[in-house]
Protein backbone atom coordinates (compact mmCIF):
# COMPACT_ATOMS: atom_id res chain seq x y z
CA UNK A 1 0.00 0.00 0.00
CA UNK A 2 1.43 3.33 -0.59
CA UNK A 3 1.80 5.98 1.42
CA UNK A 4 -0.82 8.90 1.81
CA UNK A 5 0.25 12.06 0.13
CA UNK A 6 -1.18 14.94 2.87
CA UNK A 7 -0.38 18.21 1.68
CA UNK A 8 1.90 20.34 4.22
CA UNK A 9 -0.84 22.81 6.24
CA UNK A 10 -3.82 20.46 5.57
CA UNK A 11 -6.26 21.00 8.40
CA UNK A 12 -6.33 19.05 11.49
CA UNK A 13 -9.66 19.42 12.03
CA UNK A 14 -10.48 16.46 10.81
CA UNK A 15 -11.30 13.09 12.57
CA UNK A 16 -8.55 11.55 9.71
CA UNK A 17 -6.09 13.81 10.20
CA UNK A 18 -2.92 11.32 8.49
CA UNK A 19 -0.04 13.40 8.95
CA UNK A 20 2.75 11.98 10.81
CA UNK A 21 3.19 14.10 13.67
CA UNK A 22 6.70 12.43 14.26
CA UNK A 23 8.95 14.07 11.12
CA UNK A 24 11.65 15.26 11.27
CA UNK A 25 11.17 18.10 8.45
CA UNK A 26 11.25 21.71 9.51
CA UNK A 27 8.39 23.57 8.33
CA UNK A 28 7.69 27.39 8.58
CA UNK A 29 5.00 28.31 10.48
CA UNK A 30 3.02 31.71 11.26
CA UNK A 31 1.51 31.90 14.95
CA UNK A 32 -0.88 34.62 15.92
CA UNK A 33 -1.17 34.82 19.55
CA UNK A 34 -3.83 37.11 21.31
CA UNK A 35 -2.78 38.38 24.27
CA UNK A 36 -3.21 41.10 27.33
CA UNK A 37 -1.81 44.25 26.81
CA UNK A 38 0.49 44.73 29.49
CA UNK A 39 4.10 45.64 30.40
CA UNK A 40 6.34 42.26 29.87
CA UNK A 41 4.02 39.88 28.39
CA UNK A 42 6.09 40.53 24.97
CA UNK A 43 9.17 39.35 26.96
CA UNK A 44 7.82 36.58 28.23
CA UNK A 45 7.03 35.57 24.64
CA UNK A 46 9.88 36.21 23.71
CA UNK A 47 11.61 34.54 26.02
CA UNK A 48 9.97 31.38 26.05
CA UNK A 49 11.26 31.10 22.43
CA UNK A 50 15.03 31.90 23.48
CA UNK A 51 15.13 30.11 26.35
CA UNK A 52 14.67 27.09 24.44
CA UNK A 53 16.64 28.11 21.50
CA UNK A 54 13.45 28.54 19.15
CA UNK A 55 14.47 31.42 16.06
CA UNK A 56 11.82 33.44 15.72
CA UNK A 57 11.95 34.73 12.03
CA UNK A 58 9.38 37.17 11.88
CA UNK A 59 8.29 39.13 14.72
CA UNK A 60 4.98 41.92 14.67
CA UNK A 61 3.06 42.92 18.04
CA UNK A 62 0.26 45.71 18.19
CA UNK A 63 -2.82 46.23 20.29
CA UNK A 64 -5.79 45.09 18.78
CA UNK A 65 -8.23 45.54 21.05
CA UNK A 66 -8.66 48.79 23.02
CA UNK A 67 -10.86 48.11 25.12
CA UNK A 68 -10.18 44.66 26.03
CA UNK A 69 -6.72 45.84 26.37
CA UNK A 70 -5.63 43.17 23.97
CA UNK A 71 -2.41 43.07 21.57
CA UNK A 72 -2.08 40.63 18.90
CA UNK A 73 2.00 38.99 18.31
CA UNK A 74 2.45 37.68 14.78
CA UNK A 75 5.10 35.09 15.06
CA UNK A 76 6.49 33.35 12.19
CA UNK A 77 8.93 31.08 13.34
CA UNK A 78 10.44 27.30 12.01
CA UNK A 79 11.10 24.02 13.45
CA UNK A 80 9.64 20.15 13.33
CA UNK A 81 5.88 19.40 13.41
CA UNK A 82 6.65 18.32 17.48
CA UNK A 83 9.09 21.44 18.31
CA UNK A 84 5.70 23.49 16.41
CA UNK A 85 3.07 22.14 18.66
CA UNK A 86 5.60 22.03 21.94
CA UNK A 87 5.92 25.87 21.02
CA UNK A 88 2.00 26.20 21.04
CA UNK A 89 1.52 24.05 23.94
CA UNK A 90 3.96 26.84 25.62
CA UNK A 91 2.10 30.10 24.62
CA UNK A 92 -1.41 28.53 25.72
CA UNK A 93 0.05 27.75 29.12
CA UNK A 94 1.11 31.96 29.45
CA UNK A 95 -0.84 33.28 32.08
CA UNK A 96 -1.68 36.42 29.87
CA UNK A 97 -2.29 34.45 26.31
CA UNK A 98 -6.30 34.49 25.55
CA UNK A 99 -5.75 32.91 22.18
CA UNK A 100 -2.86 31.15 20.28
CA UNK A 101 -3.91 29.88 16.37
CA UNK A 102 -0.87 28.22 14.17
CA UNK A 103 -2.15 29.78 10.59
CA UNK A 104 -0.36 27.57 8.80
CA UNK A 105 -2.22 24.30 9.84
CA UNK A 106 -5.90 26.22 10.72
CA UNK A 107 -6.51 26.95 6.76
CA UNK A 108 -6.29 29.64 4.40
CA UNK A 109 -4.87 32.99 5.50
CA UNK A 110 -3.28 36.39 4.40
CA UNK A 111 0.10 37.51 5.41
CA UNK A 112 1.40 40.95 4.28
CA UNK A 113 4.97 42.90 5.17
CA UNK A 114 6.04 46.32 4.30
CA UNK A 115 9.67 47.92 3.94
CA UNK A 116 11.09 50.95 2.92
CA UNK A 117 14.10 50.20 0.95
CA UNK A 118 16.41 53.21 0.01
CA UNK A 119 18.39 52.52 -3.14
CA UNK A 120 21.49 55.03 -3.35
CA UNK A 121 22.72 54.85 -6.72
CA UNK A 122 23.41 57.20 -10.15
CA UNK A 123 22.35 57.82 -13.81
CA UNK A 124 20.95 55.29 -15.89
CA UNK A 125 20.44 52.75 -12.67
CA UNK A 126 17.88 55.65 -11.38
CA UNK A 127 16.13 54.68 -14.25
CA UNK A 128 16.03 51.35 -13.47
CA UNK A 129 15.43 51.31 -10.12
CA UNK A 130 12.06 52.93 -11.26
CA UNK A 131 11.34 50.81 -13.95
CA UNK A 132 11.71 47.83 -11.36
CA UNK A 133 9.18 49.79 -8.95
CA UNK A 134 6.86 50.82 -11.33
CA UNK A 135 6.51 46.56 -11.77
CA UNK A 136 6.19 45.61 -8.26
CA UNK A 137 4.07 48.22 -7.65
CA UNK A 138 6.18 50.00 -4.83
CA UNK A 139 5.67 53.36 -4.49
CA UNK A 140 8.32 56.36 -4.06
CA UNK A 141 7.85 58.05 -0.72
CA UNK A 142 11.27 59.79 -0.82
CA UNK A 143 14.18 61.15 -3.73
CA UNK A 144 17.07 63.06 -3.52
CA UNK A 145 20.20 63.74 -6.00
CA UNK A 146 21.38 60.50 -4.71
CA UNK A 147 18.95 58.17 -3.75
CA UNK A 148 15.15 56.55 -3.67
CA UNK A 149 13.09 55.50 -1.18
CA UNK A 150 10.75 52.94 -1.91
CA UNK A 151 7.72 51.26 -0.26
CA UNK A 152 6.66 48.17 -1.17
CA UNK A 153 4.27 45.84 0.65
CA UNK A 154 3.52 42.15 -0.13
CA UNK A 155 4.29 38.85 0.77
CA UNK A 156 8.10 38.59 1.88
CA UNK A 157 8.87 36.74 -1.12
CA UNK A 158 7.95 39.80 -3.32
CA UNK A 159 9.58 42.22 -0.73
CA UNK A 160 12.93 39.63 -0.91
CA UNK A 161 12.91 39.47 -4.91
CA UNK A 162 12.56 43.12 -5.35
CA UNK A 163 15.61 43.90 -3.26
CA UNK A 164 17.48 41.35 -4.98
CA UNK A 165 16.53 43.66 -8.05
CA UNK A 166 17.39 46.70 -6.24
CA UNK A 167 21.31 45.31 -5.11
CA UNK A 168 22.98 45.46 -8.89
CA UNK A 169 21.95 49.08 -8.94
CA UNK A 170 23.35 50.62 -5.81
CA UNK A 171 23.94 50.75 -2.28
CA UNK A 172 20.51 49.18 -1.01
CA UNK A 173 19.31 50.12 3.03
CA UNK A 174 16.44 47.77 4.15
CA UNK A 175 13.94 48.30 6.91
CA UNK A 176 11.04 45.65 7.42
CA UNK A 177 7.77 45.45 9.65
CA UNK A 178 7.94 41.47 9.99
CA UNK A 179 4.61 39.76 8.92
CA UNK A 180 1.18 40.49 9.51
CA UNK A 181 -1.09 38.02 8.93
CA UNK A 182 -5.06 36.98 9.74
CA UNK A 183 -7.14 33.50 8.96
CA UNK A 184 -9.25 33.84 5.41
CA UNK A 185 -13.48 33.60 6.25
CA UNK A 186 -14.98 33.31 9.31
Amino acid sequence: MSPLNIEKGSTSHSAYDLRSHMSDEVETHTLAVLVQNEAGVLARVIGLFSGRGYNIESLTVAEVDREGHRSRITIVTSGTPQVIQQIRMQLERMVPVHEVSDLTVEGAFVSRELALIKVVSKGEHRVEALRIAEIFRANVVDSTLESFVFEITGTPEKVDAFCELMRPLGDVRLARTGVAAIARGL
